[in-house]
């Protein structure tokens, strides 16, 4: 390489690694997270608050009973959305469907470049692993790229690849250190490097189905032109390691079965998943990639996918992760997925009449039901939980004194009804997958949601102290080495069976 050459190479990363970090929020300032509250937003919540508070001083009663009121009708409307989408998505005839022939009848020729990134920190354990999945994609390898995406000072993780072998298969891209330490500024440093028509991300512990991205390659055939992002189901292989476990399968199976498949029906904004999204690259391109300023910047690029015309759609075809199995772990992983919920919305909500007109009424609602609702819904399920509780543990004169049975019996009777729809449908869930193993687990789920609100609370207070911070989820806890695909669902999926 001539001096010049390493000018060049040292110029073109440092441009690549500026564009990852603030090419978003220059190219399209109003849908970065770089500020997680413009100032009308920050103004409006606070004059909000102070209301409240002078309300709540003056008018003690009248303030509660109308605040419950309106939470009550909150919660009874995105229950009963879940639920229609629920059972839209419950025939999976919306999912798409390419089988095991289909897919490999597509010939090596007519397979377009594509390009699987890979970002990992810090996770030594996982990589032998990822080397092993990637080798079992059934994809040319003269049209396939593999970047695995290492922070430059992360030696654990650097040493175990190259101790690895990474060989033809996976290259490893060193990204620079810079803030924010986040997963989506490493994917927009890796799409500078990629190759490929289509790329996809990929978590240093997945197994993806080896036929995942022909598969892809002919659903995008066989989809409107419109659509951008093909969405994969997700799944875990340590599904009955322990409770927590159990649960967070049962919850998997729900959403990626279940409730995505029912947000395609309605043309509403599908918040794609952290792994296994196959993407265009020219709508990349198009519409900008993801924030690295947001901590779910694959649900905000899904609402953005929506909001500029584009379409997703669910595949029939399984990745297996692992499901966190630390209770302190999980809380740390679903707080931030919360935060970046709320994040999402705030950043959307920037211009609420182009959302809207992006949208459409129902998909506008739908949004905020989904992103706004699910963590504030989860933070208001601990306070209502607390009054029950004063009732059922021999209070019922305090409740009776704050709350008219006009408006504590209905606020009752919409909590049970919550209960158990969300019951009912993690049930029907497991049954339809054929995940009788976590049946049990699903009649429990009252103590998950107890976890979920607490990872709630402390992904809204972090949305106000640190609202960009990466929390670090661990990976490895489970033990297993090689996955076992316990989940009859990821099997029939990988064959090309509907649930």
């Amino acid at each position: 390489m001539t001096r010049e050459d390493d000018t060049y190479d040292t110029e073109f990363k440092a441009a690549a690694l500026h564009d990852a970090v603030n090419g978003l929020r220059e190219k399209h300032p109003m849908s970065s997270a770089s500020v997680a509250f413009y100032p009308w937003q920050r103004n409006l919540l606070l004059a909000l608050l102070a209301v409240g508070i002078v309300c709540a001083y003056f008018f003690p009663i009248p303030t509660l009973v109308a605040v419950t009121l309106f939470c009550t009708i909150a919660y009874v409307w995105t229950l009963a959305d879940r639920l229609i989408l629920f059972f839209r998505g419950l025939d999976g005839s919306t999912i798409v469907n390419i089988s095991d022939e289909d897919a490999l009848a597509l010939t090596d020729d007519s397979l377009p470049p594509y390009t699987i990134l890979v970002p990992a920190y810090n996770e030594p354990e996982v990589v032998a692993d990822l080397i092993a999945a990637m080798r079992a994609l059934s994809y040319p390898e003269e049209k396939l790229q593999v970047l695995l995406l290492l922070e430059e000072d992360d030696d654990v993780t650097i040493d175990a690849a190259n101790a690895a072998g990474v060989g033809d298969v996976v290259t490893i891209l060193l990204v620079p250190p810079a803030d924010p330490r986040t997963k989506p500024k490493a994917c927009n440093y890796g799409l500078h490097f990629s190759t490929g028509e289509i790329v996809t991300i990929y978590d240093a512990e997945d197994h993806p189905d080896p036929l995942q991205l022909r598969r892809v390659v002919a659903a995008f055939d066989r989809l409107p032109d419109n659509t951008a992002c093909v969405q994969a189901k997700l799944a875990f292989h340590n599904g009955t390691q322990n409770l927590l476990t159990a649960w967070f399968t049962a919850d998997y199976a729900l959403w990626f079965g279940f409730i995505l498949p029912g947000l395609m029906r309605s043309d509403s904004p599908i918040p794609l998943g952290g792994t296994s999204n196959h993407l265009r690259r020219s709508v990349l391109d198009e519409i900008g990639s993801w924030d690295p300023f947001n901590v779910t910047e694959d649900a905000d690029l899904g609402v953005r996918i929506a909001e500029s015309g584009y379409r997703t759609a669910v595949l029939d075809s399984t990745t297996l992760e692992e499901a966190n199995s630390d209770a302190i772990n999980w809380i740390r992983q679903r707080s931030r997925w919360y935060k970046g919920y709320l994040q999402t919305w705030l950043v959307h909500m920037r211009r609420p009449v182009g959302l809207w007109r992006g949208l459409g009424a129902v998909g506008f609602f739908r949004f905020t039901a989904l992103m706004a609702g699910t963590p504030l819904i989860a933070c208001l399920n601990m306070v209502f939980w607390l009054i029950s509780l004063a009732w059922i543990l021999g209070q019922p004169h305090v409740i009776q004194e704050e709350f008219p049975a006009y408006v504590y019996f209905p606020a009752l009777i919409s909590l049970l009804f919550g209960n158990v729809a969300v019951l009912y449908m993690n049930l029907i869930a497991c049954r339809e997958t054929r995940n009788s193993a976590l049946l049990i687990a699903g009649l429990t789920t009252p103590l998950y949601w107890v976890m979920m609100s607490i990872a709630a609370i402390k992904g809204t207070y972090q949305l106000i102290r640190n609202p960009s911070y990466w929390e670090k989820t661990f990976h490895g806890l489970s033990g297993a080495s090689t996955p076992a695909t316990t989940e009859t669902d990821a099997a029939e999926s990988n064959s090309g069976a509907a649930p």
